[in-house]
């Protein structure tokens, strides 16, 4: 199947700024990782390279969004869910060669005390995921109150523990919140 030009350019934006975030990745970079003439980059981002590096990150957020979904809806358990999306996370990070952590952290990280487009690009992601989790765990019975405040330790100890995994090569930062997580949200159920 052919992939549009400019999907090719959001692709390979996501996956550079995955990995070197926002400063570490050059326009000229990311034409070159898409087969694309800067030219066509402009063209579909009249914007340049901020404009770029929110629809990477708009396309990390979903990819990552639907992983945590799949994770989430995969045990009927909800502690369950929350330890396997600690270990998904731990196996696809493995799987990269402990290149590929989150969609956004790198990124957000760089452009913090902005109010750039970029940045909110990130919150809204955070936002997203931790919504998605609160639903999960609203949906197992929780209070509302309890579900958002448990779903918002639950992204941020998973966005630690993804870093710390990284940095340290070992998917056990991963495993050993999940196992965590799960133990905390067994108490609420």
């Amino acid at each position: 199947m052919q992939t549009s030009t400019r999907d090719r350019i959001v692709l390979a934006a996501a996956r550079l700024v995955q990995r070197q975030g926002y400063v570490g990745t050059g326009i000229k970079q990311i034409a070159k990782e898409a087969d694309a003439t800067l030219g066509s980059v402009y063209h579909f981002f009249p914007g340049g390279k901020e404009a770029v590096a929110v629809a990477a990150i708009r396309h990390g957020d979903a990819e990552f969004a639907a992983i945590l979904r799949e994770a989430l809806d995969s045990e009927e358990d909800p502690a369950a869910a929350v330890d396997a999306c600690a270990r998904l996370l731990a196996t696809a990070l493995k799987a990269s060669g402990w290149r590929d952590g989150c969609p956004v952290t790198a990124t957000a990280l760089e452009t913090l005390g902005t109010d750039s487009e970029i940045q909110q690009a990130c919150a809204d992601a955070l936002r997203g995921w931790q919504d998605l989790v609160a639903g999960r765990l609203l949906r197992a019975g929780l209070s509302r109150t309890d579900a958002r405040e448990l779903a918002g330790t639950v992204i941020s100890t998973l966005e630690g523990a993804e870093v710390t995994a990284q940095v340290t090569q070992s998917e056990a930062p991963l495993l050993q919140a999940g196992r965590q997580l799960a133990r905390l949200v067994a108490t609420y159920h």
